[in-house]
């Protein structure tokens, strides 16, 4: 029987990469995000490659209903989720007193944490009682580390870890998996989102988007708890445990300031 995955945010970047691996490994398709024409364009360019059937749902995740009208309509369709992709997230960047705006922090934490939350929760138990399913949480190396600059940003992405770790480990033996997804810098529309394009840490050099989704895949098929794609990120994300965070804070703020400050 053919399996289903359900990828968030899945119009560009991480999640469009996701789509385009899972499709070559048969899997059929649900994909959301907002824009409901490049969801249609991804979905007709990978029904002529694959023979898979794809479901396009365009909704704004950022909306507090969002989660349960996803799962009640793939309900009510009798479609199973067997893997579930929490990729939708967005980032603001500046100082939080007096460059960030308060209406798309709150945003943020609503999609980054909240919209992550209720699909997992609204998906993860059929799994269980099914004993059998995955889902990807899209975390960050921001996880492991406070982040001037992004405060809120990097807030979220360290809730998602914690999250992922925690039932993770609620579920050994259930047949489900939990797997948080942590990449660094990444090429994809994520810095135009944020207004970060001037940053050193971007200016630094950026990973793929289909690189990051190929070592997520390969990562949520072991049932890997955590993977960090690329060494100098899993070295970026250790750094933290031996030093102090004061001098954390102070280093990620100096990476993340604007080139030429």
């Amino acid at each position: 029987m053919t399996k289903t995955a359900l990828i968030t945010g899945a119009s560009g970047g991480i999640g469009l990469e996701f789509a385009k691996v899972f499709a070559r490994e048969g899997y059929n398709l649900v994909l959301v995000a907002r824009s409901e024409s490049k969801l249609n364009q991804l979905a007709a360019d990978l029904k002529t490659k694959h023979n898979i059937q794809i479901r396009v749902m365009a909704k704004d995740l950022a909306s507090v209903t969002a989660p349960q009208e996803i799962f009640d309509t793939l309900t009510a369709e009798n479609i199973q989720i067997d893997t579930l992709i929490n990729n939708a997230g967005f980032a603001a960047f500046g100082h939080f007193a007096t460059e960030t705006n308060l209406t798309d922090e709150l945003q943020m934490m609503q999609l980054n944490m909240v919209t992550l939350t209720l699909l997992t929760k609204l998906f993860l138990k059929p799994m269980v009682e099914r004993r059998s399913g995955k889902i990807l949480n899209v975390a960050s190396t921001a996880s492991f580390q406070p982040g001037p600059l992004m405060a809120v940003y990097y807030a979220t992405k360290a809730y998602v870890l914690s999250f992922s770790e925690a039932i993770s480990r609620e579920l050994d033996g259930t047949g489900v998996t939990v797997t948080a997804l942590c990449p660094g810098p990444t090429e994809s529309g994520f810095q135009q989102r944020a207004a970060m394009e001037e940053s050193k840490l971007v200016q630094n050099g950026l990973m793929t988007s289909a690189v990051v989704a190929e070592q997520g895949y390969q990562g949520l098929i072991a049932g890997k708890t955590i993977v960090i794609p690329g060494l100098t990120n899993k070295i970026g994300a250790l750094l933290p445990r031996f030093t102090p965070r004061s001098m954390t804070t102070r280093i990620v703020m100096q990476m993340q300031e604007r080139v030429g400050h």
